[in-house]
């Protein structure tokens, strides 16, 4: 046998290292020989083997359902694809959550919507142009949404 120089390059006979799995993989099905199909126990095993075969499909098809996305959700991520900065987007979501809970059909007296605007312009936008109002309102007053979120905890409005 030649010595091994180089382990990366040297190519390993792939017969010689072949492995049978088909008995593994078989070893829990019941066979066709006839000694088998006499014993009783094998029709028990057939009844085990399809009942976990059909649990693990079965769970199989629980994990895949595609999660649905909430209106909520999809007005915080336009949220923050307005804000790319983090902390600015947590505070903004911060004041949006405490003013109408991300409904933008919520009513407080003479207030409405996302950011809770006074303006009948303003409950007639749709959500996202809620959001932009918003965002420019408190850019406009206090200078970033950070600014507006420390306002709003001293205050309790914004």
């Amino acid at each position: 046998m030649n010595a091994v120089h180089n382990l990366w390059t040297t190519r390993r006979d792939s017969v010689a290292f072949s492995v049978d799995n088909s008995k593994c993989l078989t070893a829990l099905l019941p066979s066709s020989s006839a000694s088998e199909r006499v014993c009783a126990c094998s029709s028990l095993r057939r009844v085990a083997v399809v009942g976990v075969l059909c649990l693990f499909i079965g769970s199989l098809s629980l994990q895949m359902q595609p999660a649905q996305a909430t209106d909520t959700d999809q007005y915080r991520l336009y949220a923050h694809s307005r804000i790319i900065n983090y902390e600015q987007y947590i505070c903004l979501s911060k004041i949006i959550h405490k003013e109408s809970r991300w409904n933008p059909k919520a009513v407080n007296g003479s207030h409405f919507g996302l950011g809770q605007m006074r303006s009948q312009h303003y409950r007639n936008l749709d959500p996202y142009r809620q959001i932009d109002a918003t965002i420019k309102y408190a850019k406009h007053r206090y200078g970033s949404m950070c600014n507006a979120w420390r306002f709003h905890e001293r205050r309790g409005y914004f």
